[in-house]
């Protein structure tokens, strides 16, 4: 028994052209950029070149099986016959409008044409009838074009031996009735349940003893997670199927050192390499990701251009922080591993590139200590010489870019299969208790037991529409399989899978989008044919029930009498009042969450901006002496202006990002101005900004930096603090004068008697507005004693419960440490 790629490498081995369609993407797609481009298809746009290449690459793989089932000779014949035939009676006006489709779809038959393949010696009399008497055809589900070639070529001495017993039975619906094994129908809910379950009726054929067991691989996604359960009890698989190698962790460690050596690599994936690698300790990854928090760094060029200027030009008396020192040295040892990628090359220079980079990373090792690693390597040609096949390849030669040779690795890694290495049956002292495959690869293999998940409407469509820019009409005039066909494969696949002793049938109900799902119309018609003939067996729940006795989380009760509070500032205290256990946590541990890395600026960043624009816009201000200038509410828009300008420079915002909430400058700026000229109206003058204050207060200290004080002639002080949030919310702020402490927390840092204090809400829509709150000295008072009595209890030890109440739970960077989810087991 052989299959026909086995017999033709047995009878001569083949050496692949320039040209031909070698059936790996890693190759072909570059013959597919090199037609598109002579072609003139792309133009200059290299992403039109890149979706076209994509796409001839599909249809030529597509069309090679019909062309490979035609003699070598009459290869040309065949494909101008079908040239004038197939795509002559498509030229439609409907057709004419798709002219990207058919350019491709010439394209595809002229290069599966001038193609050689390794089949095209079993049509050499010479070297194959010589040896062989006659051909036994052994039919499957699906049409072979090959097969039916050679059947044809050898005349009577081929004997075809066909399954016309189930294809009648499945064009007529007929479900076999008693040659049906016990069929179970399980109904799920979700695609975690289905997992569950499925995994638990595999579990319970083995318990007894109907093994192996076939598991139908429908959904990748699904057989992984049930593979992953069987795991976990140690279950002996098989996995005939296997998933694709760009799903596997050695091929994203391949893919996450490119992304980082892009010149435009965020810092998150920088670091995501580094986490990856073995060229830098743990301790150097911690120290620069500290640093790169710490300046708020997304884009890693731009913060490592500054580091490494600034351990340049360092004199060795100014030296800076041991951790800034670290994360520079780091820097360094990075940038000298990406500096040789920003380089275009051709494909063999980088493919040799990139095995340096892997091998100065430390990432080498693991990739061929791993199965999945090899393979990576076997495809992307990176082990020692692979570039050599691309060397002297034409349509390798072009010069790649970074992103374009990504782009290809990405390509080649999708297009490929991982599939594990089969237990050693022989030499373990247990058999293959499961094995995974098609649905369609059960034929004429002997199972006690079959698992069917995914046999929804979607995964199981009894006719799915087929990939392809082929038309049914081209179809069924070029030779390839129609709709129809891949139907009735489908029901005979089905009807086979029926026939074993036992079989499970599961589907979900909705999707991961909530969306609902109908079982499979072939589930829907066994359903209906059961109910008549026999009777339906809905299965029972597989899994087995725990009884679990209640465990419950109880409600954290911290003292902080170890962990003594020397300086305070207004949000370390707005936490304690909120709730106590979150102050123990992330004020007294000093536990604290890491700021993400995003490219994309919020709205935090934007109110930073503007406290940063104001403070400067005041200060500048304050020291004109041009009275008449200053009091101008054009040249004060001007001023405002550049002082965003300068701001935006300073903090260094990417333009793209920072553009929405610039957009909003204008209207806000000059609500700014109206507000500003009222408030000087009432004789407020600025006087400073954005100050820091510390304030002795027995043993305590309290620290913060007040947006802006503004002074009266009389001496009289108002502290100002800027908010851009809405109107509404900071006017619900002062309703409760005692509750609310930012206000009187800032009045407490400053030496005055004669104090008032604002919120001045800076606002797009309405304007800017003041939001004053009254009686501030008292509430400063009352504030103050309530700090030292705070201050004390907790210095003699009361207790720091959660309280977990309000909305402070809703993104409480302590929630997860005081387990607040979990109090409801008590319940």
């Amino acid at each position: 028994f052989q299959t026909t790629q086995n017999w033709a490498s047995q009878v001569r081995g083949f050496t692949l052209e320039a040209g031909d369609i070698s059936f790996e993407a890693a190759r072909d797609v570059l013959t597919a950029t090199s037609l598109i481009e002579k072609a003139g298809l792309a133009g200059s746009d290299d992403a039109r070149r890149d979706l076209l290449a994509g796409r001839l690459v599909e249809a030529a793989h597509q069309l090679a099986s019909a062309a490979a089932a035609v003699a070598p000779g009459g290869r040309l014949a065949w494909a101008e016959q079908a040239r004038s035939g197939v795509f002559n009676s498509m030229a439609t006006p409907v057709f004419q409008w798709l002219n990207w489709e058919s350019a491709l779809a010439s394209l595809a038959l002229a290069w599966v044409s001038i193609s050689n393949y390794a089949s095209d010696v079993l049509f050499e009399d010479a070297l194959v009838k010589s040896k062989v008497d006659c051909l036994l055809v052994l039919e499957g589900f699906q049409r072979d074009p090959l097969i039916q070639a050679l059947t044809r070529h050898w005349g009577e001495q081929a004997v075809c031996l066909p399954v016309q017993l189930l294809q009648q039975r499945a064009q007529t619906g007929d479900s076999c009735g008693d040659k049906l094994g016990e069929i179970f129908l399980h109904k799920t809910g979700d695609a975690q349940d289905e997992a569950q379950r499925a995994a638990a009726c595999v579990l319970r054929h083995i318990e007894a003893g109907r093994i192996p067991v076939a598991l139908a691989a429908t959904d990748r996604a699904l057989t992984r997670r049930i593979r992953a359960m069987l795991a976990t009890q140690h279950v002996v698989v098989r996995d005939e199927n296997g998933w694709k190698l760009s799903t596997t962790r050695a091929a994203a460690n391949v893919m996450v050192s490119l992304s980082a050596c892009a010149w435009n690599a965020s810092a998150d994936s920088v670091l995501d390499w580094l986490k990856n690698a073995s060229f830098v300790t743990t301790v150097q990854v911690q120290a620069l990701e500290k640093e790169l928090r710490r300046a708020g760094a997304t884009v890693w060029q731009a913060w490592a251009q500054t580091a490494l200027a600034t351990v340049v030009s360092a004199e060795p008396t100014d030296r800076p922080t041991d951790l800034k020192l670290a994360a520079q040295s780091t820097a360094a040892l990075i940038e000298s591993l990406r500096a040789p990628l920003q380089k275009p090359r051709p494909l063999a220079n980088w493919l040799i590139t990139l095995r340096e980079l892997l091998q100065a990373s430390g990432q080498w090792a693991g990739l061929l200590a791993d199965l999945a690693g090899e393979k990576v390597v076997s495809v992307l040609r990176l082990f020692e010489g692979g570039e050599l096949e691309f060397t002297d390849l034409p349509q390798a030669q072009r010069r790649l870019s970074l992103s374009e040779f990504s782009a290809w690795v990405d390509v080649a890694l999708e297009a490929a299969n991982f599939i594990p290495a089969y237990p050693d049956s022989e030499n373990s002292a247990q058999a293959v208790q499961v094995v995974i495959l098609p649905m369609s690869q059960l034929l004429a293999r002997s199972f006690a037991a079959a698992v069917l998940p995914g046999c929804d409407e979607v995964r199981l469509n009894p006719s799915p529409d087929l990939p392809g820019l082929w038309s049914a009409a081209e179809r069924k005039g070029l030779g390839l399989t129609t709709r129809e066909e891949q139907a009735l494969a489908t029901r005979l696949a089905w009807q086979c899978a029926l026939q074993t002793p036992a079989c499970d049938v599961l589907w979900r109900q909705t999707e991961s989008t909530g969306e609902p799902l109908l079982a499979s119309a072939l589930v829907q018609s066994l359903a209906l044919t059961l109910g008549i003939t026999q009777p339906i067996t809905t299965a029972t729940e597989p899994r087995p029930v725990r009884q679990l006795a209640a465990a419950p989380t109880m409600r954290p009760l911290p003292v902080g009498d170890q962990l003594p509070v020397a300086r305070l500032s207004s949000s370390a205290y707005d936490k304690l009042r909120t709730c106590p256990y979150q102050f123990f946590a992330l004020q007294q541990l000093g536990l604290q969450e890491n700021d993400e890395l995003e490219e994309e600026l919020g709205k935090r960043d934007f109110g930073l901006w503007l406290h940063a624009v104001l403070s400067h816009f005041h200060e500048q201000l304050k020291a004109s002496s041009n009275v008449t200038l200053t009091s101008d509410l054009t040249d004060r828009s001007a001023m405002l202006n550049i002082a965003a300008e300068q701001v935006t420079k300073t903090m260094k915002l990417p333009v793209d990002a920072f553009l929405p909430w610039a957009a909003t400058w204008p209207k806000l700026q000059g609500g700014y101005l109206d507000w500003l000229a009222g408030h000087e109206a009432q004789g407020w003058q600025f006087d400073q900004s954005e100050t820091w204050n510390e304030m002795p207060l027995g043993g305590l200290t309290l620290v913060g930096r007040i947006d802006r004080i503004d002074r009266l002639l009389d001496g009289t002080l108002m502290v100002l603090d800027y908010k851009t949030e809405n109107a509404g919310v900071t006017r619900n702020r002062l309703k409760e004068p005692l509750e609310d402490t930012q206000l009187a927390f800032y009045g407490a840092l400053v030496d005055a008697d004669s104090l008032r204090a604002a919120y001045v809400n800076v606002g797009e829509k309405d304007g800017s507005a003041t939001f004053e709150q009254e009686d501030i000295v008292d509430s400063r008072d009352a504030l103050i004693a309530g700090i030292l009595d705070d201050m004390q209890r907790i210095g003699e030890g009361a207790v720091l419960p959660a309280l977990g109440e309000g909305k402070a739970c809703d993104y409480c960077a302590a929630r997860g440490l005081c387990r607040k989810d979990f109090w409801g087991i008590a319940r």
